[in-house]
């Protein structure tokens, strides 16, 4: 019988092996698909919106497309000329960043701490670390603005969610399944609804007070944090990097402590104080998770995965914990604090 066990274990891990090898080379395809979807599932309540209040699908649809297109419209021109302006200036701003290393290593060299300025420069690459944020957001925009099947596909699956409600009622009451999937779809809606919410509220603070503090591209620092936000515990890190280097440079130490400390306090009001308040910890995912799903969904899908991997990994947890069978699957990914707080 344990034999039989092991050979099933074996064979279902083969399996999983050969269908992420099938997504790795068939990441072109499924990329852009899952863009696709959560722009659907992030739209849906705009269009349903729309057919509440007697509109035509085809009039509701026609507005919420226009309004998609017009914000990537303005947002892809905004971030166009930042980056391309971040980027004709990026050498002096590592430049800059780069004296101040070398201020450290004298005042560590003061301490009686030796260090190689060499050494310190071949591990920190102040230019990389400066255009990483913006180089996701290249990928990102292009992404969006020149692939024609995203928004497409995004048309026919919010007319197709129009539909989804009554093949279910077709299906029959004892349809177990398409009621199982009626249940992860409403759960992952509003998941992605919610946070791309306080996400958008994280980032429109960001943007302001970076703009009243005078950092440069504060808008383009902004747009990272409302992605990053996607990725709880580590993306506020993420995110906060280029817009404190910038700052450094710019205005100092004690400019770049306030953006720090405004950084550190907008992740723990909104990670610690609103998230869990409006959308529970029921979905909370552990902080290592969150880290190996990072390392995973880039492998996997690229930097478009990264930026995913969370609404991902959420899902796949909502989906497991759907299933008896597979409920102690998505405790385990879980924080835990759900099993606390019932103690």
């Amino acid at each position: 019988m344990k034999e039989k066990q092991l050979g099933y274990y074996f064979i279902v891990m083969a399996s999983i092996v050969i269908v992420l090898a099938g997504v790795k080379s068939a990441s072109v395809i499924v990329v852009p698909f899952l863009l696709s979807l959560f722009l659907a599932i992030i739209l849906l309540p705009s269009y349903e919106y729309f057919n509440k209040k007697g509109l035509h699908s085809s009039i509701s649809m026609l507005l919420v497309i226009s309004i998609l297109i017009i914000l990537i419209s303005l947002v892809s021109k905004l971030i166009g000329s930042s980056i391309q302006d971040f980027n004709s200036n990026i050498n002096i701003y590592s430049e800059r960043l780069l004296v101040y290393y070398l201020n450290l290593v004298k005042l560590a060299g003061d301490f009686g701490i030796e260090i190689s300025a060499q050494e310190l420069s071949s591990v920190v690459n102040t230019k990389q670390i400066m255009s990483f944020s913006t180089n996701i957001l290249q990928s990102m925009g292009s992404m969006l603005t020149n692939s024609f099947v995203v928004l497409l596909t995004v048309i026919f699956m919010l007319f197709e969610s129009m539909n989804f409600k009554a093949k279910i009622e077709l299906a029959g009451e004892n349809s177990d399944a398409l009621h199982h999937l009626q249940n992860i779809t409403s759960k992952i809606k509003e998941y992605m609804v919610l946070k791309a919410v306080i996400s958008a509220l994280t980032g429109i603070i960001i943007w302001g007070v970076l703009a009243l503090i005078g950092t440069d591209y504060a808008f383009l620092w902004g747009l990272v944090a409302f992605l990053f936000n996607f990725i709880p515990n580590i993306g506020s890190i993420i995110a906060a990097v280029p817009a404190v280097m910038l700052t450094l440079v710019q205005f100092g130490a004690f400019s770049a402590m306030l953006v720090a400390l405004l950084y550190v306090a907008i992740n723990i009001i909104v990670g610690s104080v609103i998230e869990p308040k409006v959308m529970g910890k029921g979905l909370g995912l552990s902080t290592l998770v969150v880290f190996l799903s990072l390392i995973f969904w880039g492998w996997l899908l690229g930097i478009v995965g990264m930026l995913l991997s969370i609404p991902l990994t959420i899902m796949l947890k909502i989906i497991l914990d759907d299933n008896e069978g597979t409920r102690w699957i998505s405790i385990m990914l879980g924080s835990g604090e759900t099993k606390a707080n019932q103690k």
